[in-house]
């Protein structure tokens, strides 16, 4: 028996229209979706999907990843669950993956990938909408020009500070809980003047601010701020 193949599906930012047409086929391609849950119980790539792709006949597999910074309980976690995916692969049944924005970028995907592509399995990644992408458009601004870069920083990075001294734009992704700690070292380097910040992008609760002083104290893990020189 042929063993199946296993698809990382991009499902942008948190609108159903920003889902790739080459997405939306390989979801109605593969009988299986696997779709991860957080701690809490959300699983809000499988509701964007649900926005543009019938899966009344899919069965969905749940992915339950720790949020954890034990290395080790990290690593035994996405055996657990890749095990999950290659026992459907094993029965030559293929599996999307979903994946919230891009997959390349901050993805859980990628551990997962690298255990079942060394199983021997085939994958392939679809890519899609990054959220910093949809941020700038609901923003209406470009995120550089020709002779600027852009850097992409998590707000947990350990040369956090060092990063927004980069010439050029900042995008700060995952800022969580340290959004407070954040606005304050902004307006340290004189920064905040020149940061805009969106949450959760494309979702129904979606909040935009040009100016991110003011901004709630926590919006959550989906904001993004953009930083322009």
């Amino acid at each position: 028996m042929e063993k199946g193949k296993f698809y990382g599906v991009s499902v942008g930012p948190g609108d159903p229209e920003l889902l790739t047409l080459k997405a939306k086929k390989i979801l109605e391609k593969c009988s299986i979706i696997a779709a991860p849950v957080t701690g809490s119980g959300n699983m809000l790539a499988l509701t964007i999907v649900e926005g543009a792709v019938d899966l009344s006949q899919k069965s969905i597999i749940l992915l339950n990843f720790l949020m954890t910074a034990d290395e080790a309980k990290l690593a035994a976690s996405h055996q657990k669950e890749a095990k999950k995916v290659m026992d459907q692969l094993e029965k030559g049944m293929d599996v999307a993956m979903l994946n919230l924005g891009d997959v390349s970028i901050y993805s859980t995907f990628a551990y997962i990938n690298e255990i079942i592509k060394k199983a021997g399995y085939k994958t392939e990644i679809i890519p899609g909408v990054p959220s910093f992408c949809a941020v700038a458009a609901v923003l209406e601004t470009s995120l550089t020009t020709m002779k600027k870069p852009i850097h992409i920083i998590p707000s947990d990075y350990d040369g956090f500070e060092n990063g927004l001294e980069l010439k050029g734009t900042k995008v700060i992704m995952k800022t969580g809980k340290g959004l407070p700690k954040l606005k304050q070292v902004l307006v340290e380097k004189g920064m905040s003047e020149h940061a805009a910040l969106v949450a959760n992008c494309g979702l129904e609760n979606q909040k935009v601010y040009k100016n991110i002083q003011e901004s709630c104290e926590s919006e959550g893990y989906f904001a993004t701020i953009v930083i322009k020189d």
